[in-house]
C-alpha cells in the first residue's frame, strides 16, 4: 500500500502554514525543524503584509490573494492577531504607492517632519511573525499533525529521482510526499538528489526598540527609516545588512536606527535598542517564489520565497490543495521550479 503520509521540513511561517493546511484532511502529517518553530527568517522579519497597487510579475495573481488569504485565517484562527493600521510611505519608497494623502500629518499625529505627499494603504497589516507560527503549528496539531523540533534534515530518501523520506539525526522519516519549507536549507536538500534551485541567502537586520507606546500609528516607510510600534511600544526597524560580523558592529547599527527613528518622532528622545539580529532570507534569484514539484521528480514539493510573511497563508492553502488533489492551482503557475531549467 502507498505511503499517504506528508513530512513538512521547515517550521517557519511558510512551513507551519503547510501544516495546519494540510492537516486534518485524511493524511497523517508531521513537522519538523532544527529548532523551535520561527526560529530562523521568521522571527527576525518586519511582518508587513500587502497587497500591490498593480504587478506584471509571474507570481501577481498569488500576491493579489495575500490579504484576503490572512482575512480568511483571522476567521479561522480567532486568536490570530493581525494589526490592520494600514502603511505610509514617501520620499521614493515605494515606486507605486497608490493612493496619495496630503494629510500624513494627521494620520501620524507624532511625525516631526511629515511629507507634503505621501503613499497611504490603508488595507496592510503586520503581525508578530513568532506568535503567528507558533499559533499555525499549534492549530495544526489540533487537527492531528505531529511536530517534531531538534529534529534537523540532512537529506532526502530517494532512488532514481523518487523521494521516500528525509534522513535526519534522529533516523529516517518515510513519508509519500516531502514538503520542503526549510529556507536557505531547502537548497542543500535538493541538491542532494540533483535538482537545482537558485536561491541565494540574503540578510536583513531587525532593530527592536524599547519607545513610550502610541508614537507610531500604522507603518511608516522611506528609504531612511522603516518603523512599526507594537501596542507595548516595541518599534519594529529592519535595516539593511552591510556586511557586519561581530556584536559591536550590530549594536551599532542598531544605535544609528535608534537615532534616526529619535529624530523623527516627537516624544522619542528616549528610545532604547533592545535587541537587533540579522535574518538570512532566501532569495530567488528571479526574486519569485519557488512553488511546486521539480520536474523529474516524485514525493517531492518545495516552497521556497523571499515574501514568505506576506504570502504564507495564500501559499499555505493552495499548495496544500495541489498536494491533497494533485490539481494544479493557477495561481502558482508562474512560480513553478521548472522555469528555470
Amino acid at each position: 500500500m502507498a505511503d499517504r503520509s506528508i513530512v513538512v521540513v521547515g517550521a517557519g511561517i511558510v512551513g507551519a502554514s503547510l501544516a495546519y493546511h494540510l492537516a486534518g484532511r485524511e493524511r497523517p502529517v508531521t513537522l519538523i525543524d532544527a529548532e523551535l518553530p520561527g526560529s530562523g527568517a521568521t522571527r527576525a522579519s518586519f511582518a508587513w503584509i500587502g497587497r500591490p497597487v498593480s504587478s506584471d510579475l509571474p507570481s501577481a495573481s498569488l500576491r493579489y490573494l495575500a490579504l484576503d488569504e490572512y482575512r480568511r485565517l483571522e476567521t479561522e484562527l480567532p486568536e490570530l492577531s493581525i494589526r490592520w493600521s494600514g502603511s505610509l510611505s514617501w520620499d521614493g519608497f515605494d515606486e507605486t504607492p497608490g493612493a496619495i494623502t496630503r494629510d500624513a500629518g494627521s494620520l501620524e499625529p507624532h511625525l516631526l517632519n511629515p511629507p507634503a505627499e505621501a503613499g497611504h494603504r490603508p488595507e496592510d497589516a503586520a503581525f508578530d511573525p513568532l506568535a503567528t507560527t507558533e499559533l499555525l503549528v499549534a492549530a495544526a496539531r489540533d487537527r492531528g499533525a505531529q511536530l517534531l523540533t531538534g529534529t534537523p534534515a540532512i537529506a532526502l530518501d530517494h532512488q532514481a529521482g523518487a523521494v521516500s523520506g528525509v534522513r535526519t539525526t534522529a533516523g529516517v522519516l518515510s513519508a509519500g510526499t516531502v514538503v520542503l519549507a526549510a529556507g536557505t536549507g531547502t537548497v542543500a536538500l535538493c541538491s542532494g538528489i540533483g535538482v537545482t534551485l537558485p536561491v541565494e541567502s540574503s540578510p536583513a537586520i531587525l532593530v527592536r526598540l524599547r519607545a513610550t507606546p502610541g508614537l507610531v500609528r500604522a507603518i511608516v516607510a522611506t528609504p531612511s527609516l522603516e518603523a512599526r510600534q507594537l501596542d507595548d511600544g516595541t518599534i519594529l526597524a529592519p535595516t539593511t545588512y552591510s556586511g557586519e560580523t561581530d556584536q559591536a558592529a550590530l549594536l551599532e547599527t542598531a544605535r544609528r536606527v535608534r537615532d534616526r527613528f529619535a529624530a523623527s518622532f516627537a516624544g522619542a528622545g528616549d528610545t532604547e535598542v533592545v535587541s537587533v539580529e540579522i535574518g538570512w532570507r532566501p532569495m530567488p534569484t528571479d526574486g519569485e517564489p519557488i512553488i511546486g514539484r521539480p520536474a523529474g521528480t516524485q514525493g517531492l514539493y518545495v516552497a521556497v520565497m523571499h515574501s514568505a510573511i506576506t504570502l504564507a497563508a495564500a501559499v499555505g492553502r493552495l499548495a496544500a490543495d495541489e498536494i491533497l488533489t494533485g490539481v494544479p492551482a493557477p495561481e502558482l503557475a508562474g512560480c513553478r521550479p521548472d522555469r528555470f531549467q
